[in-house]
């Protein structure tokens, strides 16, 4: 049975496209009065704003920064952490192996050693360690007479192993930003935003922002004795942020605005071999280039090898050295891409034969596993699935007698609560946490089965699945010949845009192709060139290059023209640079 036959795609069937209210009138007037410039106030508006006071403090570049100390557990891990520098402790801090726990692990060490602490930075491997704080670290480190653990982007629950560090002899400080299912774990502090009772007023900060604030918490309260906190530590509570997909509002969005600074004037040999590796002029990152170019980089030593490359990388002081570890990230990156390429291929035509294939309208989450398929990229191909046959998705990695799962959602499901759901059920889940849309677990491998039942059941009662298809909100609908040039220039006031405060989506329609050609790798993207009456516009559509014989039909057999959704970007080759849309989705005009 072919794809086309089995499962439904969003290529067979065209996006829902949902155009967003106008601007109510007493809205737009006030809007105005906030001196933004009047194209902005759709956008304005679909992001929450409706007053002059919300537009202002949203365009303004001014920083938001809380309180630290408003924060569970900030008031016992300060003073505990000061008495360490005091009595030159070494301070253990153990992080996760993904972009978040990464930055978080260097961002502590960083500003730590910067106060004279000796660091022994802990970092899982991800196929033998797995997710989450473990014996065999706490083993490690208390042999390196560690007294005082911090763990960064992980550890809230960690109930049991946190015991074996208060028995081995260590004070232990979580910090977390992740939901405490099981309660908070007997730790010295805990640290985390979610906490029921936090009086801290944005609950949704990445890991590497959580240890930005501990970081400041401390060199708050150590005053005048103390250096100013390294501002190059906001670059990577960026990267963090972005990567982990938090919403870019509030001090989130603070922090990334200011992060991108940085990174515009790298500091570190690091982040600048980083950057050249990936061949991105620094005054030019922006969210995109961290999502699709450096984050991907960062998570790839830990998918490929052992993420401490990464972290090594990120604490490197010397140029030479720096780039001979950018240059090991840039191979294990390459390889990531193919192995990630040969796991999709491998997951589709194994969905061919599952009973997912036979009635795609009682495909409430797709699940698939093998044993030839590695951990390293079990999360990109469930990503990739959920993209292509819009369904939450579990791929797994099957081993003899314990296998490890990823899981992705769509935004009508939470994944994360319903595989926390399913392991009150379900007799041999030995690990799992997560997010609302990304989520993992280490089970018994005789428990698959049971586990994907209980998933897909809870899937199949949350989610109307005959109405489920992905769906795309539009912004603005404008004649594309009345678009004006600055309209890219004129939406940067907005940025940074990622989840929560999305790039703006345009709808112009009676577009005529002049040409349609699929490019890339494996002509993986389409190129178009787009003329309404006197402008004529370049495009590109990514992961669309299948779709360029739809375009040029249209116009070539009826002379029709089609109507599309898009966003703005820019196109540079060599030194030049210029704008293009960036084409989300079309179909013919009616």
């Amino acid at each position: 049975m072919t794809r086309e036959a089995s499962l439904p795609t969003p290529s067979q069937a065209s996006r829902a496209w949902r155009l967003l209210p106008p601007v109510p009138a007493e809205t737009k007037e006030a809007l105005l009065r906030s001196s933004c410039p009047p194209f902005l106030v759709p956008f304005l508006y679909h992001r929450g704003m409706e007053s002059a006071a919300q537009a202002q403090a949203f365009l303004a570049p001014n920083k938001v920064s809380h309180d630290p100390f408003l924060l569970p557990g900030m008031e016992r891990a300060v003073p505990r952490l000061a008495e360490a520098l005091a009595q030159r402790e070494p301070i253990g801090i153990f992080g996760d192996f993904d972009v978040d726990g990464v930055t978080a692990t260097a961002l502590l060490a960083r500003a730590l050693g910067a106060l004279g602490a000796t660091i022994l930075a802990y970092i899982p491997h991800r196929v033998q360690e797995g997710h989450g704080l473990n014996t065999q670290a706490i083993q490690h480190l208390a042999r390196q007479d560690v007294r005082l653990l911090i763990t960064v982007d992980c550890g809230i629950t960690a109930h049991r192993e946190i015991a074996e560090a208060t028995q081995a002899g260590m004070d232990t400080i979580v910090t977390d930003h992740h939901l405490a299912p099981m309660g908070a774990p007997q730790a010295l502090a805990v640290v985390n935003p979610q906490l029921p009772g936090s009086r801290y007023p944005f609950p949704h900060l990445s890991g590497a922002g959580l240890a930005w604030k501990l970081a400041q918490a401390l060199y708050q309260a150590l005053g005048p004795k103390a250096p100013p906190l390294p501002p190059d530590l906001l670059a990577l509570a960026a990267l963090s942020t972005v990567a982990d997909v938090a919403p870019l509002v509030n001090e989130n969005r603070s922090i990334v605005r200011q992060g991108l600074l940085e990174l515009a004037h790298p500091r570190t040999p690091g982040l600048r071999a980083l950057l050249s590796t990936a061949r991105l002029r620094p005054e030019a990152v922006d969210t995109d280039a961290i999502a699709w170019a450096l984050a991907p980089r960062i998570n790839a030593a830990g998918r490929m090898a052992h993420a401490s490359i990464s972290y090594h990388l990120l604490m490197e002081e010397t140029e030479e050295r720096a780039a001979a570890l950018a240059a090991l990230l840039e191979q294990h990156n390459r390889r990531r891409q193919e192995l990630a390429e040969e796991t999709m291929a491998k997951a589709s035509a194994l969905l061919q034969t599952s009973p997912d294939a036979t009635d795609p309208g009682r495909t409430p989450l797709l699940m698939v596993g093998d044993p030839s398929f590695s951990p390293g990229v079990t999360g990109l191909v469930a990503s990739r699935l959920v993209e292509e046959f819009y369904r939450p998705a579990v791929v797994v990695s099957v081993g003899p007698e314990v296998s490890r799962g990823s899981c992705r959602s769509i935004k009508e499901f939470d994944i994360g609560t319903a595989l926390h759901q399913a392991a009150q059920q379900v007799a041999g889940v030995l690990r799992y946490g997560g997010h609302r849309q990304a989520a993992g677990f280490t089970i018994a491998t005789p428990q698959l089965p049971a586990l994907r039942e209980r998933l897909c059941l809870l899937a199949e009662t949350s989610l109307d699945l005959q109405a489920l298809r992905p769906g795309m909100e539009i912004d603005l609908e404008v004649p594309l010949r009345s678009l004006p040039r600055d309209a890219y220039r004129t939406v940067q006031l907005l940025a940074p845009f990622g989840e929560g405060n999305p790039r703006p989506v345009f709808l112009s329609r009676q577009v005529q192709v002049l040409d349609a050609r699929a490019v890339g790798a494996d002509g993986h993207h389409l190129r178009l060139r787009l003329r309404d009456g006197p402008a004529t516009w370049d495009a590109i559509a990514f992961r669309q290059g299948q779709r360029s014989g739809d375009a040029l039909d249209v116009t070539a057999s009826t002379g029709r023209s089609i109507d599309i959704v898009y966003s703005l970007a820019t196109d540079r080759w060599g030194p030049e640079e210029t704008l293009q849309l960036q084409v989300l989705d079309f179909r013919p005009s009616h």
